[in-house]
C-alpha cells in the first residue's frame, strides 16, 4: 500500500513538473524578442499567411453557404461602417501615433510610459463606446447613403449587421494599444497571432454560430463570429503585454501632455485612414447600382488583392517600424537609411513575382478559392477578370506601407494624409470614369470582354472598379516616394535599382515557366474538377516559383541569401 501511495506521488510529481516545463517553454516562446527586422516580418509574413490562408477558407465557405447578389452583398456591405471607424482611430490613429511617443516616453520614465498606456486605454474605450451608441442610432441613415441601390429588404438586413459587428472596433481598440506595447518590445509573436485567432473567430460564427439563426437569418452567426473573433484578438495580447511589465491602473486625464501629442498624431492620420474608408465606402455606393452581386465580387477579388499585400508589404512594414523609430529617436539617420533600403528590397523581391503570378494565375486562384455552392460562373468569371486587373496594383500596394511607414517614424503624418486624400480623390474620379467607359464606350468594354474571357456576360461594369484602385496604388507610391526624398536625400537609389532589375529579370523567367506550366499540366488533368484545378494552380505556382529563385541565384542576387540567411 505504501509502495503504491509513492507510486502515486511520484508520477503526479513527474505530471507536475511536466506541466511547469511546458507552462515555462509556452511562456518563453510567447515572450520571445525578434532579433532582426527580416525575422519579425518573416514572423508576421508567416502568420498572416496563416491568416490569409484562414480568411480564404472562409470566403469559400461564404462562397458555399450564402447567396451572393442578395446576403454576401449585404454582409460586405455591413463592413463598411465598423472598418471605417478601426481604420480611421485604430489602425491609422492608434497603433503608429501610440508606439513612437511610448518609445520616446519609456527611454524616459518607464512609469510615465505606463501611465500613458493606462490613458490611452481608457479614453479610447470611452470614445469608442459613444461612437457605438452613435451608430446603433443613426445605421438606418448611414445604410442609405452607403447602398443607395439596394431593396428595402437588403438595407434593413443590412443595418442589423452593423449594429452587430460595430463591437469589435470597441474591442480592436483596446487590443491596438497592446500591440503597440508589444512591437516596442519586440514581442512579435502575439501580436502575429492575433489575426488568426480574429479569422478562427468569424470561421466558427459560420460553422456554428450560424446554426443558432433560421435559414434567412444565418448570416447573424457570421456576425456574432466576428465580434468573437475580435475579443480573441485582444485576450492573445494582454498576457505578454502584462510579462512585459504593464499593470492596468484607472487613469483618465483628457490634458496629459503625451496624448495630446498622440492626438496631435492622430488627426492628420485619421483623415488619411478616413479618406481611403470613403473611397471604400463610395465604391460600395457605385457597385449597389450595378448588377447584383458586384458589392461581392469585388470585395471578394480585393480581399484576394489584398492577401499578398498583407504578408508582404504590411508584415515588414511592421516589422520594420519599431527600428525606424528607434533609430530616429536616437538621432541615428545612417542606420534608419540602412533598414529602409533592405526593407524596400526584400519587399521588392517577393511582391513583384508575386503580383504578376496572381495575374497569370487568377482564373485558378478564384475558382479554388470561390468555385463551390451557391457561387455562380458568372460570379467566378467576374471575380477573376477583377483580381486580373488588381494583379497590376499588387507591386506598388505592397511598397507602399513601408514608405507611410517611414514617415510615421519621423513624427510626420500629415504628408501621408494630404497624398491619401489626394490618392482617394483620383480614385474616386477613375471609378466614375472607367464605369462609364466600360458602359458607353462598346471599344473598350469589348476588349476587356475580350482580353479576359467573358463573353455572354452583359455587365462587367465592376471591373472598371478595380482598374480605378490598380492605377491609384501607382500615383500614390510616386507621390509617396518623391515627398520622402525630401526628407531623405541619401536613400541608396543605385543599390535599389540593381535589385530591381534583377527581381525583373528573374520574375521574366518565372512568368514564361508559369505560363508554360499551365498549359503542361493539361496533359495530366481536365478542368472539371475541384482536384484538377487544384493541381494545376499548385504546379504551375510551384514551376514558376522555383525558376525564380534558381534565376536569382544564379545571377548572385544578394537579397535572396539576406533572407535566407536572416
Amino acid at each position: 500500500m505504501i509502495a503504491t501511495l509513492s507510486i502515486e506521488r511520484e508520477q503526479n510529481s513527474a505530471y507536475t513538473t511536466l506541466w511547469t516545463f511546458l507552462i515555462s517553454m509556452v511562456g518563453k516562446i510567447f515572450n520571445s524578442k525578434a532579433k532582426t527586422i527580416t525575422f519579425a516580418a518573416l514572423l508576421i509574413g508567416c502568420s498572416t499567411l496563416i491568416s490569409g490562408l484562414l480568411g480564404i477558407l472562409k470566403m469559400r465557405l461564404l462562397a458555399g453557404k450564402f447567396d451572393v447578389a442578395f446576403t454576401l452583398d449585404c454582409y460586405f456591405a455591413a463592413f463598411r461602417i465598423p472598418d471605417l471607424i478601426s481604420a480611421v482611430i485604430i489602425t491609422g490613429g492608434i497603433i503608429v501615433s501610440f508606439l513612437p511617443l511610448f518609445s520616446e516616453e519609456f527611454q524616459k520614465d518607464e512609469k510615465s510610459a505606463w501611465r500613458l498606456t493606462n490613458n490611452m486605454i481608457n479614453i479610447s474605450f470611452a470614445i469608442l463606446a459613444g461612437l457605438s451608441f452613435f451608430i446603433w442610432l443613426f445605421a438606418p441613415f448611414l445604410i442609405d447613403l452607403i447602398v443607395p441601390g439596394f431593396s428595402a429588404e437588403q438595407k434593413l438586413l443590412t443595418v442589423d449587421l452593423t449594429r452587430i459587428m460595430f463591437i469589435a472596433p470597441l474591442i480592436f481598440a483596446l487590443s491596438a494599444v497592446f500591440s503597440g506595447v508589444l512591437q516596442h518590445f519586440d514581442r512579435f509573436l502575439a501580436y502575429s497571432l492575433a489575426p488568426i485567432l480574429y479569422n478562427i473567430g468569424i470561421i466558427f460564427g459560420i460553422l456554428f454560430f450560424t446554426g443558432f439563426f433560421p435559414e434567412d437569418k444565418m448570416i447573424f452567426g457570421v456576425a456574432y463570429g466576428v465580434v468573437f473573433g475580435s475579443l480573441l484578438h485582444l485576450l492573445i495580447q494582454i498576457p505578454p503585454a502584462i510579462k512585459c511589465g504593464y499593470k492596468y491602473q484607472w487613469h483618465f486625464n483628457l490634458k496629459d501632455s503625451q496624448l495630446i501629442k498622440i492626438f496631435y498624431l492622430i488627426i492628420p492620420r485619421m483623415i488619411s485612414q478616413a479618406s481611403s474608408q470613403i473611397n471604400l465606402i463610395v465604391i460600395t455606393a457605385i457597385a449597389s447600382i450595378l448588377t447584383a452581386g458586384s458589392v461581392a465580387v469585388f470585395n471578394f477579388a480585393n480581399n484576394l488583392y489584398l492577401f499578398p499585400v498583407s504578408i508582404i508589404g504590411v508584415s515588414f512594414a511592421v516589422a520594420a517600424f519599431p527600428s525606424f523609430s528607434k533609430s530616429l529617436a536616437n538621432g541615428n539617420q545612417h542606420d534608419f537609411i540602412s533598414a529602409l533600403s533592405l526593407s524596400l528590397r526584400q519587399v521588392i523581391l517577393a511582391i513583384v513575382p508575386i503580383g504578376f503570378m496572381c495575374f497569370i494565375l487568377r482564373a485558378q486562384i478564384v475558382r479554388v478559392v470561390l468555385g463551390t455552392g451557391e457561387f455562380g460562373w458568372t460570379e467566378t468569371r467576374l471575380t477573376a477578370a477583377s483580381l486580373g486587373v488588381f494583379s497590376l496594383g499588387i507591386i506598388f500596394a505592397g511598397i507602399i506601407p513601408i514608405l507611410i511607414r517611414a514617415f510615421f517614424a519621423f513624427k510626420d503624418t500629415k504628408t501621408p494624409a494630404l497624398l491619401s486624400i489626394f490618392s482617394v480623390g483620383v480614385n474616386i474620379l477613375l471609378s466614375f470614369v472607367f464605369v462609364w467607359l466600360i458602359d458607353r464606350s462598346d471599344i473598350f468594354s469589348s476588349w476587356l470582354s475580350s482580353f479576359f474571357k467573358l463573353d455572354g456576360i452583359e455587365d462587367i461594369r465592376v471591373i472598371g472598379l478595380a482598374l480605378a484602385v490598380a492605377i491609384t496604388s501607382i500615383v500614390q507610391l510616386v507621390l509617396l516616394f518623391a515627398f520622402l526624398r525630401r526628407k531623405v536625400r541619401d536613400i541608396p537609389l543605385k543599390e535599389i535599382g540593381v535589385s530591381f532589375a534583377k527581381v525583373c529579370f528573374g520574375t521574366l523567367i518565372m512568368v514564361f515557366v508559369t505560363y508554360t506550366s499551365l498549359r503542361i499540366a493539361l496533359f495530366f488533368v481536365e478542368l472539371t474538377t475541384f482536384g484538377a484545378v487544384l493541381f494545376q494552380l499548385s504546379f504551375s505556382f510551384a514551376l514558376g516559383f522555383l525558376a525564380y529563385v534558381v534565376t536569382l541565384h544564379l545571377i548572385r542576387t544578394k537579397e535572396l541569401y539576406t533572407l535566407i540567411k536572416r
